[in-house]
Formats: C-alpha cells, structure tokens, sequence
C-alpha cells in the first residue's frame, strides 16, 4: 500500500505552529479568562488557584505573546484567532 500526501497533509507539516501552541493548558484557561474581561481574582477563583499563580501565569502568556499588559494580551489574542475555534481549548 502506498501512501499519498495531499495538500492539505504538505500545508499541516509546513505551517508554522500557532503562538498559542507554546501555551500550557492552565495557561490557556487564564486567557480564556482574560478573553472574557474577568480579572485575575476571578480567574483564580475559577480555577482554584492563587491569585499569584495567575499573576505568574500572565507574565509568561505576555511574554509568549510579545505583549506589555492584559488589552494587548485580549486584543492580540483574538487577532490570532482565539475564541473562534477549538484554539481556547
């Protein structure tokens, strides 16, 4: 049996990954939560964690996102897609 590439599969193995390929998967809920205007004692509460685990958790999400604050991380986000698919989760 002989397999076949198809364009699809080249464009898979050639596209680069996603910024948010690079997060973790607590990562990505605290920005589902900055996504969603919450503040980070609400995200922390939702998630059961400290406060300043999210604190943390927001200094490596800016710096993976090359971004200064939490409106560049929302609006950067969503300019790259998250929220739109299956990317928040």
């Amino acid at each position: 049996m002989t397999q076949h590439a198809t364009a699809a599969d080249t464009r898979l193995a050639t596209d680069p990954p996603t910024p948010f390929a690079r997060l973790t998967p607590t990562q990505r809920k605290v920005l589902d939560g900055v996504f969603c205007g919450q503040l980070n004692k609400q995200i922390a509460y939702d998630l059961g964690i400290a406060e300043a685990t999210v604190k943390a958790h927001m200094t490596a999400l800016m710096r993976k996102l090359k971004v200064h604050n939490r409106t560049q991380l929302a609006v950067t986000a969503q300019a790259l897609g998250w929220g739109n698919s299956a990317l928040a989760h």
